[in-house]
């Protein structure tokens, strides 16, 4: 993918009853190439390139035929799995609408609703090859808050993956600068062969997200084996 040089570069014409920050928005989005890529490739947002990349470095659609697609809204990365995935059950989920997408199941829903995860299990209809997960949480300006919230996404997500993936399945989530804690990346790698965190390139430079990747699903059988030795161990 090229980048335009400053000869390229588009200026809001008018600046009339914006605010400084809607301009500098406005502005970054005309002169942002994942944008134009995006309108031109049809995707909904130019975060369906986050997974574009995320899939070419791990190969994370690949033979999987059952995903769950958490914080789906506006829709761009299940788009994706319907263009390189296209026989795959797709069933998304997200508080914010969504317009429909054609062979996606979408629930309008808050995952945090005790409901959502037996609804979201029975519009799969089948234990999943991979649970992804974009959800954020609304930021409030502190660092520390936002943090510790949207890791709470990010553990409730983990905790449904565990239960809904085949073994071998994997697991993808949206975190904040730094990663995973210690008892998170911890609790990832008991439940995965293998645990890494990525920062696609379509990700914009001054954004903290980064993706944890989790592969390898152990299983529950594997999980319940290993908290028996744990349990062995400390008699």
């Amino acid at each position: 993918m090229s980048r335009g040089g400053q000869g390229d570069r588009q200026r809001i014409k008018t600046a009339r009853g914006r605010k400084n920050s809607s301009i500098m928005w406005l502005q970054r989005q005309l002169n942002d190439p994942y944008v134009r890529r995006a309108q031109a490739d049809g995707y909904r947002s130019r975060a369906a390139y986050k997974l574009v990349e995320l899939d070419e470095r791990f190969n994370l659609l690949k033979g999987a035929r059952a995903i769950v697609d958490l914080g789906i809204a506006p829709g761009g990365w299940s788009q994706v799995i319907r263009r390189l995935s296209p026989k795959a059950t797709v069933v998304g989920i997200d508080l914010l609408p969504t317009d429909p997408l054609d062979g996606v199941t979408i629930l309008e829903m808050d995952f945090m609703d005790d409901a959502a995860p037996d609804r979201l299990r029975d519009a799969l209809g089948s234990q999943a090859d991979l649970v992804l997960s974009d959800m954020a949480a609304n930021t409030v300006g502190h660092p520390q808050t936002d943090h510790l919230r949207t890791m709470g996404l990010v553990e409730a997500g983990l905790d449904f993956a565990t239960h809904i993936l085949k073994p071998g399945g994997a697991f993808v989530a949206k975190v904040l600068a730094g990663g995973a804690d210690h008892g998170l990346v911890a609790e990832l790698k008991r439940h995965f062969t293998t645990v890494k965190h990525a920062k696609p390139p379509a990700s914009r430079k001054g954004s903290s997200e980064w993706y944890v990747v989790a592969q390898g699903f152990k299983g529950r059988a594997a999980e319940a084996s290993e908290q028996v030795v744990d349990d062995e161990a400390e008699e």
